[in-house]
């Protein structure tokens, strides 16, 4: 069947056309029109559930912290942060809904978007808001100077695999032009679910769950059935005094839970993630720089920035991760372990300190800052 959700055409305006029906989050530079300044586009991936509107307060924290940084007379760098839901949870991203009869007469219905379809679309949001920026006095479309992806939980493994389309396609000449422009430069990685993830304490749940055939069957009718019962004054009570959850945490939850698809979604996602995120399988030289000038003086390509201890990371695989990779003298890596015991789902409470450790990330991947 061919894919189920739109993609806004280049040729016009690329992505405003369709975000009055996606959510998403944009926040532009003051002086993203200042020809003189490098033109940086950072781009902000959920984790699952894959709805934006969680981070609000981290990206807005980030907004005013690269404000300041661009006030500075040193700073050649304009940023504009942007990110949006991932596919699948929000009904108005896609068409029809989840278990629609397909019409072939054969009693199926459509399902949830797999993790591949939703990793492509990240591919393909990530090119068009590439052009997001005023034409050239010709016409033509005009690309980000640099892109930094941001990726939180399994938004980071996302981000991972966007940077290896990207370095494959210029290795086959008939998609390269798909990717033509973009300029990747750096993926800041927040307590990242990159490799068995069904080995946590979470994903050991999960994974037991998906591989019960009953269970796997019954679960996602269960979790749709119990969340029924509620009305939602109960439902937000539940929320925000027994789980704790602040304003926009609450509101973002509501949405999901009571949205047609957004239940379905999730749990195929997550079912999806146990069977996809095992061994690592990217090429050594993905964590490299490629461009040679740029290798003369980028400092960091991606950024890990993992918990203390986690639900959704193994430590003993993060672990074992690192120092594979601390053995590449030509890798430009960070791995930093968390001594603030910020948690995994760190855009609920600590949505400002994260963002200033960002601010401080972002100003190095620039060159904003001097050499440690």
């Amino acid at each position: 069947m061919p894919r189920r959700y739109s993609m806004p055409d280049h040729t016009d305006n690329p992505v405003s056309a369709y975000e009055d029906k996606v959510p998403f989050l944009e926040y532009p530079s003051t002086r993203r029109d200042d020809p003189t300044r490098k033109q940086c586009l950072i781009y902000f991936i959920p984790g699952n559930p894959g709805l934006i509107a969680y981070y609000e307060p981290f990206l807005s924290a980030l907004r005013k912290l690269l404000d300041e940084v661009e006030a500075r007379a040193d700073c050649s760098h304009a940023f504009t942060i942007y990110g949006r839901n991932l596919l699948g949870f929000d009904d108005g991203d896609h068409f029809p809904l989840f278990g629609t009869p397909t019409g072939y007469g054969d009693g199926s219905k459509t399902e949830p978007f797999s993790f591949k379809d939703i990793i492509a679309s990240a591919c393909d949001w990530v090119r068009a808001v590439d052009v997001r920026l005023p034409r050239h006095p010709d016409g033509s479309l005009r690309h980000y100077d640099e892109t930094i992806l941001i990726g939180h939980s399994v938004g980071a493994y996302i981000a991972l695999e966007i940077f290896n389309h990207h370095h494959a396609a210029y290795k086959f000449p008939e998609i390269v032009d798909d990717w033509a422009g973009l300029k990747l430069k750096a993926g800041i990685l927040l307590f990242p679910t990159i490799s068995h993830i069904a080995r946590s304490s979470k994903g050991w749940k999960l994974d037991f769950i998906r591989r019960t055939p009953i269970l796997n069957w019954l679960a996602p009718y269960i979790a749709k059935g119990l969340v029924s019962l509620w009305p939602n004054w109960a439902l937000e009570g539940i929320l925000r005094y027994a789980l704790r959850m602040p304003d926009h945490a609450v509101a973002a939850t509501m949405r999901f839970l009571r949205s047609h698809d957004g239940i379905l979604q999730a749990l195929h996602m997550g079912r999806d993630e146990m069977m996809t995120i095992t061994e690592v399988r990217w090429s050594d030289d993905l964590w490299q720089v490629q461009d040679v000038d740029q290798r003369l003086k980028q400092r960091t390509k991606f950024v890990f920035y993992y918990a203390k201890s986690d639900h959704w990371v193994d430590n003993k695989s993060r672990d074992e991760f690192i120092e594979q990779r601390m053995r590449d003298v030509e890798n430009k890596l960070e791995f930093i372990i968390d001594q603030d015991d910020i948690p995994h789902a760190f855009c609920l409470n600590h949505s400002e300190q994260v963002a200033k450790k960002v601010k401080g990330w972002v100003e190095n991947i620039a060159d904003l800052t001097p050499s440690a």
